[in-house]
């Protein structure tokens, strides 16, 4: 509601301005400060706001404390070079052989260039995959990737590895 006020009061303002030279002369000034003075207030709330000590902790929901990495599998890894050079997009499968929900699964990815049997690491990337597979089911999943390397550097001969880093499970409500 304040929001409305404040742009009622700047349609007047202007409307003022581009009506009586006199006001234009002073209206400048005053508005600058009040630009000043209301960024800064913003950026008090937000930092107010937006500490995370003082922001309320969410009630943790019924999580599955039984599921690990050990219990999701990835199948059929693809992965394919992106319109962007150092982007990659990986297609899969993910099972669940756990009998708990999966909710997400972080992937951790190594790339490396392996010409003529000598490896060189390119650079790591993860990605947080948001995909809900129940106890005992797979589903095909989709991410992309960003590697750090020059344009020139481009690797030859990748070489994958990758490993489920992290994973959230949640019980059948």
């Amino acid at each position: 509601m304040l929001w409305l006020i404040a742009l009622a009061l700047g349609v007047v303002i202007v409307y003022l301005a581009v009506r009586y030279g006199r006001f234009r002369n002073w209206v400048e000034p005053v508005l600058s400060v009040a630009v000043a003075l209301g960024l800064a207030a913003a950026f008090l709330i937000w930092l107010s706001e937006g500490t995370p000590e003082q922001a309320p902790s969410p009630r943790p929901t019924q999580t599955a404390a039984g599921l690990s990495a050990s219990d999701i599998a990835l199948r059929n890894l693809t992965f394919e070079p992106n319109e962007a050079r150092r982007s990659y997009r990986v297609r899969g499968t993910i099972e669940n052989s756990s009998a708990i929900t999966l909710e997400y699964f972080r992937l951790t990815v190594t790339l490396e260039d392996c010409p003529d049997g000598k490896c060189r690491r390119i650079g790591d990337d993860t990605a947080l995959i948001l995909l809900r597979v129940p106890g005992g089911q797979s589903r095909p999943f989709e991410t992309f990737l960003t590697f750090p390397f020059r344009a020139d550097e481009a690797p030859v001969t990748p070489k994958w590895s990758y490993q489920v880093s992290q994973v959230r499970g949640a019980t059948e409500r």
